[in-house]
C-alpha cells in the first residue's frame, strides 16, 4: 500500500531538547507548538516525536510507565491534542514513539508483578526467571544489557523467599515484556488504538526486532558488547514470532482511514531488516547500515549496492537517515570542523536526492556538531552503565544568537537546561542562519523545495530503484574512489565528491548542488543532482 510516507521527509523532534516553554530547563509540548511555523518552513511532511509519555525518565523517556498519558514534565494530553491539531493545520503529519520491548519499573503492572511474587499471573506479563546457584545468587543466563552489565536484576534484592530475576535488555529500570503472554499483545493493541483514535498519523516502533527471546533463554555463545548491543546477541532479537505481531498491528493500522504508518527501528543487516517490511507487516524500517557510515565513497557504494540488492529481491525500500538521538552527529563523524560541516551538508543533500523517505534529526538542518559534554553533566544511562554517552547529540537547540535562555531554548528567566549548551553555540542558531543564504539551514530549505518540485514534475518518481557506483571522479586515474554516483532508475543521478579534488559530473541538467560548481566541476565535499 502506498501512502504519504513513501517519499516523505520526516523530522525527528526530541522534545527534551527542542524548545522549553515553561522555563524548567526541559523542552515540552508547548515549546513544540510555538515552533510549528518553523518546522513547516523546512519543507518536511511529518514529525516524529520521541517519547513524551509518563516516565521516571531514567532513559530520557524510553522507560514508559503509562503509554496513554503525557508526562507532566512535557505537559498534558490537552497540550498534545492542541499540538496534533496545529501540526495538521500546518500540513504536518505526526508520529508517536511506542516502546513495546520494555517498560518502566514504575509501570503499575510491573509494580504489581514484583509484589505478587513468583508463579503469579502478574509476573507472567514480564520475563522473570529463577537465578542460578544454590541461593539463586547468579543471573539466569549470561546475557548482557545493551547499556552494560548483566541483563538481569533481582526482583527483590536480599529476599530469602523470592529467588527470581527479571530481564532488562536495557537499563535495570526497563524490564522486558513477555510477549509469549497474549495479554501483552492485547495491552499494546489498546495502546495503538488510543493514539490512532486521537488521529495521530503513525507509530515509530522502538527496538522493533527485540520483542521475543529464544525459547528457554539459553546462554549466548558470544558475549555481546555495549557498542554492538542486540545485534551481537541473536538469542535476544529477531525471533520469528515477532512478525505475527506486526501483521496484527498492520491490520489495526489499515483499519483506520487513512491508514496509519508503522515504521520500525530494526537494527539488523539489510537482508534481515527487509523481512519486517513485507507487504503485510511494517511500512518502513530505517537503513541502519547507512547510518553508521563514515565519509568514504567505496563504503557508501558497498552498502548502497547491498540495500539495492535487497530491494530487488524483496521489494522492500529503506528509509534513509544519517542521524538520530542515539548517533554521533555527522558534522563530527565526518571529520569535524568546517570540513566536517560541509560534508554533513553534502551527505544530507545526497539523501534528499534518493528515492524513498528521509528521516532528519532536529538540528541536522543547522549542521550542529557533536558536543563533548563535561563528565559531571552527563545523564545518559548508557554512560553510567557502560561508558558510552549519547548526550552529545541531545544538546538543546540554539534558536537565538544571544546566550540568554540557552540561546532561546528557554525563557531568559528560566532554569539551567537539562544539558548545558557549549560556548559559541549561538553561531549555529536558527536566528544566525536565517540571515545567510549560504547557511546549512538555507541549503536544507532549498533542497526540500527542489525535491518537492521534482516530485511534482515527475522527475522524482515514487518506487524507483537506485544503482550505486564509486570511481575516480573522472579527473585522473587513481586507486581510491573519490566520486559516488547513485543513479535513480528514472534517470536522475546523485553525485557526491568525496575526495580532495573536484570531480566531473555525468552528462545532464544540473538540478541541484550543495555548493557552487567550480569551472563546471563539483568541488570536494559537495553533492549534485543531475538529470
Amino acid at each position: 500500500m502506498s501512502g504519504w510516507w513513501d517519499d516523505a521527509v520526516v523530522y525527528e523532534v526530541y522534545p527534551r531538547s527542542f524548545a522549553d516553554a515553561d522555563g524548567d530547563g526541559v523542552g515540552d509540548l508547548r515549546g513544540i507548538i510555538a515552533r510549528l511555523p518553523y518546522l513547516a518552513s523546512l519543507g518536511v511532511e511529518g514529525l516524529w516525536l520521541t517519547p513524551f509519555q509518563r516516565s521516571p525518565q531514567e532513559d530520557q523517556g524510553y522507560d514508559i510507565s503509562d503509554y496513554c498519558d503525557v508526562d507532566p514534565l512535557f505537559g498534558t494530553l490537552a497540550d498534545f491534542d492542541e499540538l496534533l491539531a496545529s501540526a495538521h493545520a500546518h500540513g504536518l503529519r505526526v508520529l508517536v514513539d511506542i516502546v513495546p520491548n520494555h517498560t518502566s519499573v514504575e509501570n503499575p503492572l510491573f509494580e504489581a508483578a514484583v509484589a505478587a511474587g513468583p508463579g503469579s499471573p502478574e509476573r507472567d506479563l514480564f520475563v522473570f526467571r529463577r537465578g542460578r546457584g544454590e541461593a539463586s545468587e547468579l543471573p539466569p543466563n549470561n546475557w548482557l544489557s545493551v547499556f552494560g552489565g548483566p541483563a538481569w536484576h533481582r526482583a527483590a534484592p536480599g529476599s530469602q523467599t523470592d529467588p527470581e530475576w527479571y530481564l532488562h535488555l536495557f537499563s535495570p529500570g526497563q524490564p522486558d515484556w513477555n510477549w509469549e503472554n497474549p495479554r501483552v499483545g492485547d495491552y499494546f493493541e489498546r495502546v495503538l488504538r488510543f493514539w490512532f483514535d486521537r488521529d495521530v498519523d503513525g507509530i515509530r516502533v522502538d527496538v522493533a526486532h527485540g520483542l521475543f527471546k529464544a525459547e528457554g533463554l539459553p546462554d549466548s555463545p558470544t558475549v555481546p558488547t555495549v557498542i554492538d548491543g542486540l545485534r551481537s546477541n541473536p538469542l535476544a532479537m529477531d525471533q520469528e514470532p515477532v512478525h505475527d505481531v506486526y501483521r496484527h498491528w498492520r491490520r489495526v493500522a489499515d483499519s483506520y482511514s487513512p491508514s496509519r504508518l508503522l515504521v520500525g527501528e530494526v537494527n539488523l543487516p539489510p537482508e534481515r531488516s527487509a523481512r519486517y517490511t513485507r507487504p503485510d507487516e511494517l511500512h518502513q524500517t530505517f537503513a541502519f547500515a547507512f547510518i553508521k557510515l563514515g565519509w568514504d565513497a567505496a563504503s557508501w557504494q558497498e552498502v548502497g549496492a547491498q540495500l539495492a540488492r535487497v530491494r530487488d529481491e524483496t521489494g522492500s525500500s529503506p528509509s534513509w537517515a544519517l542521524e538520530n538521538h542515539d548517533i554521533v552527529r555527522t558534522a563530527t563523524r565526518f571529520g569535524g570542523g568546517a570540513r566536517g560541516r560541509r560534508r554533513a551538508r553534502a551527505a544530507l543533500a545526497a539523501l534528499l536526492g534518493l528515492p524513498g523517505a528521509v528521516y532528519v534529526f532536529q538540528g541536522q538542518e543547522l549542521g550542529l556538531p557533536e558536543v563533548d559534554v563535561p563528565l559531571a553533566d552527563r545523564v545518559d544511562p548508557m554512560w553510567h552503565h557502560g561508558g558510552v554517552s549519547r548526550d552529545g547529540a541531545r544538546i538543546p537547540l540554539p534558536w537565538s544568537a544571544d546566550a540568554d535562555g540557552a540561546h532561546g531554548f528557554s525563557p531568559s528567566t528560566g532554569e539551567r537546561p537539562w544539558l548545558p549548551t557549549p560556548e559559541g553555540w549561538g553561531r549555529f542558531s536558527v536566528e544566525t542562519q536565517e540571515g545567510s543564504d549560504d547557511s546549512s539551514l538555507a541549503l536544507f530549505r532549498r533542497a526540500t523545495a527542489r525535491r518537492s518540485d521534482l516530485h511534482a514534475s515527475g522527475r522524482f518518481s515514487t518506487g524507483e530503484g537506485v544503482s550505486w557506483r564509486a570511481d575516480d571522479g573522472g579527473t585522473a586515474a587513481r586507486d581510491t574512489p573519490v566520486r559516488l554516483i547513485a543513479r535513480r532508475s528514472g534517470g536522475v543521478s546523485v553525485v557526491v565528491a568525496m575526495g580532495d579534488d573536484p570531480v566531473v559530473l555525468p552528462p545532464g541538467e544540473l538540478l541541484f548542488s550543495s555548493e557552487p560548481l567550480i569551472e563546471g566541476l563539483l568541488p570536494p565535499d559537495a553533492t549534485a543532482w543531475v538529470g
